[in-house]
């Protein structure tokens, strides 16, 4: 049997997910060091995008699975309730190991719940934003309460806009209380200034005190247990249910090496500035466009 014969383990798909305005897109420049999107496009407006590594042409697949070319300046104009995904590709360290489903936001009162639902088959782990000034909201803990086990117990809850709260007291406070209501339904819990993580440039310091520096070495050890996991079964992990077990290896574990990581025992790497973002010497960021 040849190398060419045998298909290579499909990569671990995190999707990210939350309310409206609750900073996923930020987080998706975060971790791509780059804007996926044009400017003038809002994702939020969007059926599901589905980025992974490449130079290939985006595309869409409508609900029947047929895919056709798409221009990336006119996303927007896609029928949102006939479209199931949006396919994208951009060269990126951490889609080297795994693929992002960036989702509209589960609040938005003009789509349909179906829109984002329909994808939620493709999910192996969830990266779940909460906005620190109304962190977990009932609507949130709903949509997640249908999550299975194999998905919660490998998804990272996000408490974005940290830098919101002024006080020290209102940051425990709130950090306190969604630990508690939260307790067992996610991996890690992390408070993040997502904004500071992407203006701390080469400071690891501010790196670390916006919150980026946990959060990340943690999703780091994630994607390499969903690498494990993915070389199981060629089902993302929200198809098996609190009740399924999830296959016995049937080919060994390929574990990549790790996000961002130049070598082993040294700090992630900060991705750069989203494009379009004037940056001084140091490379934080001054004004975006």
């Amino acid at each position: 049997m040849t190398d060419e014969s045998v298909a290579a383990p499909r990569k671990p798909r995190v999707a990210l997910m939350g309310e409206f305005s609750a900073g996923k897109s930020t987080l998706s420049n975060l971790l791509m060091g780059a804007r996926p999107l044009p400017e003038k496009v809002t994702a939020t407006r969007l059926s599901p995008v589905w980025i992974s590594h490449g130079t290939d042409d985006p595309y869409r697949i409508d609900i029947d699975g047929t895919a056709e070319p798409v221009s990336l300046e006119n996303l927007e104009d896609l029928p949102v309730q006939e479209t199931r995904v949006i396919r994208l590709f951009m060269e990126s360290d951490i889609l080297e190991v795994c693929d992002l489903i960036d989702f509209p936001g589960i609040s938005d009162p003009n789509m349909s719940s179906e829109v984002w639902e329909r994808m939620l088959t493709e999910v192996d782990a969830v990266i779940w934003c909460t906005h620190a000034t109304q962190a977990w909201r009932q609507s949130e803990a709903a949509v997640w309460d249908t999550m299975p086990d194999s998905v919660r117990e490998n998804s990272i809850l996000l408490i974005t806009r940290y830098d919101k709260l002024t006080t020290d007291r209102d940051r425990l406070r709130v950090l306190k209380r969604v630990n508690r209501e939260t307790k067992g339904l996610f991996g890690a819990v992390f408070p993040v200034s997502l904004l500071k993580a992407i203006q701390a440039g080469d400071d690891y310091d501010l790196w670390d005190a916006s919150g980026a520096g946990p959060f990340t070495q943690h999703l780091i050890d994630t994607i390499d247990v969903l690498t494990k996991l993915a070389a199981r079964t060629e089902l993302p992990l929200y198809n098996y249910g609190n009740d399924t077990a999830i296959p016995e290896a049937v080919v060994a574990p390929v574990v990549p090496r790790r996000v961002q990581r130049s070598a082993e025992g040294e700090r992630p790497a900060r991705p750069t500035a989203p494009e379009g973002a004037e940056t001084d010497a140091a490379g934080r960021i001054i004004r975006t466009s």
